[in-house]
């Protein structure tokens, strides 16, 4: 199994936010298939790992961004599961809002561009912090079973 449960909650976050944002009724037919798809993957991923047939050093896949530390300060990821998820989906709705920036890039005054841009790295962080965390807090359930 190539994703992790982290990998799969990111996408669900990402698929209701397209349904939240659209209103094409083809787009949204195939929204909730997805949707209904990655819920089902995930249900099966937890019953896998739960019952032994994913490895517990399959269940993380870090990140490890490599990145400028000094004056890129990325939000810590802490608290239980639900809290990660929480923070996850909030991240990937500001990093929704500031990709709609770049779409119309030319309107951002010069002066802010540099800021979208950080904001985006910034929150990208983020966001695989909380996948990790996600990937890291499941394992650690599963290896105590």
């Amino acid at each position: 199994m190539a994703e992790t449960l982290g990998m799969l909650c990111d996408k669900l976050t990402i698929v209701k936010l397209k349904q939240y944002h659209t209103e094409d009724n083809d787009r949204l037919s195939s929204l909730e298939k997805q949707s209904t798809q990655l819920q089902a993957e995930i249900d099966e991923y937890i019953i896998n790992a739960v019952e032994g047939n994913i490895p517990v050093d399959r269940m993380t896949f870090d990140a490890n961004k490599v990145f400028k530390k000094e004056g890129n300060t990325v939000a810590e990821v802490m608290g239980n599961f639900g809290e990660v998820v929480a923070q996850l989906a909030d991240v990937n709705c500001q990093l929704w809002h500031e990709q709609e920036k770049v779409y119309d890039f030319e309107k951002v005054p010069a002066e802010q561009k540099d800021i979208v841009v950080r904001k985006l790295a910034v929150l990208n962080l983020e966001r695989n912090k909380c996948i990790d965390r996600i990937n890291s807090l499941f394992a650690g359930m599963v290896s105590k079973k």
